[in-house]
């Protein structure tokens, strides 16, 4: 007479005879996790991961390493594998290595000097060679020759190439995410929070407008205390200033212009552009660790000054309060004044009819309507990738342009993206346009040739690209949760 012992009694007797000694610590953890051990017949599902282990030493003993920990899948009959990654990998950073050391890179091919190899008995001296496709083998130069030899992978923690922040791990090239965890993409938000949701603070978004009834300076904004992303950007014969807390002019002080570059104001750097246009832009990452004031310097009418920032939630009441406070805008001119340039600007200002700037022709017709609920939510859904990205450049061709965006966050992605991308709209007159140093929401498609040997991100005709706000970031979030599984 055959013997059917009870389910969930075999699968505790199968778990239990596969466990090695080395496991028997994990005995309580096994027996919890047997409860989940379906009583009518093999379990189902994934298995169950150990805790995380301890983080290993760093790979290296100065500089850049990475250091490692591990955890284990519990599986018992008829249970599938665990769901995510068994290794988790971080950059540990030591003290710099001292003058003279040498590079890691250099240090593996230098063990293969004076060992054959090549099933030969000649023997070689190794240099790192650094052109070989797969930046994350250990790809040595023999010194006096034209060859290079490649040894396998290189030791997880080497540089990826010299002077770049990626590492190599397991034979790939892979970045820290603002976790520190090497590949996990994660990165700030606006507000500075790794991994946030740009829901700790408020974006302030303005025009500065009042034209001004003399020539000097005039105040545009206060730049509060802990503001990040600051943005002002204007288009006329005016130019920016910016002023610290003490009254010190950072630039364009005194009526004394100062050369567009790289400037340091309240713990940031502040980078300042002037283009013949005329156009001249004031950009910071943050966070500000006292007040600037954003001035004016009127030799012309003002066509409008253009400010924006993210601030922390907390700080917003008293920045308001604190503008309002101060009763601006005014209407009066600073104590500090500049003589009108004659050349530049009649004496009088008033007597100026409005600027109003002269463009040509616009070569390319209107762009369909592209607004709405409906239009977000098909794109979003039928699209490879959603993401925010900032346009660094712009480039036209004969039947296509092709932007050049910095990627700052990721909605939706089926394949990894890189920090830089490249996104291609078809014709010389794209619907809708992107303008360059604007941040967008794009929703965009994988496109591969048929010959596989182009592989381009495409934003359609017609397709999802608006500028990013955060009334649009909440409206896409919602989109995502609506997409048909």
């Amino acid at each position: 007479m055959a013997i059917h012992p009870d389910p969930a009694l075999h699968c505790l007797l199968v778990t239990l005879c596969s466990l090695k000694p080395r496991l028997f610590p994990l005995l309580p953890f096994l027996l919890w996790t047997l409860l989940s051990c379906d009583l009518r017949g093999a379990a189902q599902g994934p298995g169950e991961w150990t805790p995380w282990g301890s983080w290993s030493r760093c790979s290296s003993s100065c500089g850049r390493g990475v250091s490692v920990r591990r955890r284990q899948c519990v599986r018992l009959p008829g249970e599938e594998l665990c769901w995510g990654d068994s290794h988790e990998y971080r950059v540990c950073q030591l003290p710099d290595c001292p003058p003279g050391t040498t590079p890691f890179r250099d240090l593996q091919c230098s063990l293969y000097n004076g060992h054959p190899v090549l099933d030969t008995q000649k023997t070689y001296q190794w240099v790192p060679f650094h052109g070989a496709p797969n930046v994350c083998d250990l790809n040595c130069l023999a010194e006096g020759h034209a060859f290079y030899h490649s040894f396998g992978r290189v030791l997880d923690g080497t540089p990826c190439t010299p002077g770049t922040q990626g590492l190599c791990v397991a034979g790939r090239c892979l970045s820290a995410g603002c976790d520190g965890i090497l590949g996990s993409g994660t990165l700030e938000d606006r507000c500075g929070l790794c991994g946030g949701a740009n829901d700790s603070c408020l974006f302030v978004q303005r025009v500065f407008r009042d034209a001004g009834a003399f020539a000097g300076y005039w105040n545009v904004t206060l730049i509060p205390e802990g503001a990040r992303h600051i943005r002002v950007a204007q288009r006329s014969h005016n130019h920016l200033a910016l002023v610290t807390r003490g009254g010190h002019y950072v630039l364009n002080g005194d009526g004394v212009l100062s050369p567009p570059g790289t400037y340091e104001a309240a713990d940031t750097r502040v980078v300042y552009t002037r283009s013949a246009g005329p156009e001249e832009t004031l950009q910071a990452t943050g966070p500000t660790s006292q007040e600037l004031l954003l001035q004016v310097l009127l030799r012309e009418p003002n066509p409008g000054v253009h400010f924006e920032f993210w601030l922390p939630r907390e700080r917003y009441g008293p920045f308001q309060a604190q503008v309002q406070a101060l009763g601006w805008p005014l209407r009066q001119p600073q104590p500090r004044e500049v003589e009108p340039q004659p050349a530049e600007t009649p004496v009088v200002p008033e007597a100026i009819p409005a600027r109003v700037a002269s463009l040509p022709p616009d070569p390319c017709g209107p762009c369909p309507d592209s607004r709405g609920r409906a239009h977000r939510l098909l794109h979003y859904c039928g699209s490879d990738f959603v993401f925010q990205a900032r346009v660094l450049g712009r480039h036209r061709q004969a039947q296509e342009t092709r932007y050049e965006v910095r990627v700052l966050l990721i909605y939706k992605s089926r394949t990894p993206l890189r920090t830089r991308e490249y996104v291609w709209a078809p014709g010389h007159c794209p619907c809708p346009p992107l303008a360059p140093h604007r941040e967008y929401l794009l929703a965009a498609r994988r496109l591969v040739s048929p010959d596989g040997t182009q592989d381009r991100l495409l934003l359609p005709h017609a397709g999802y690209a608006r500028l990013w706000s955060p009334a649009e970031d909440s409206r896409v979030r919602l989109a995502a949760r609506r997409c048909p599984v």
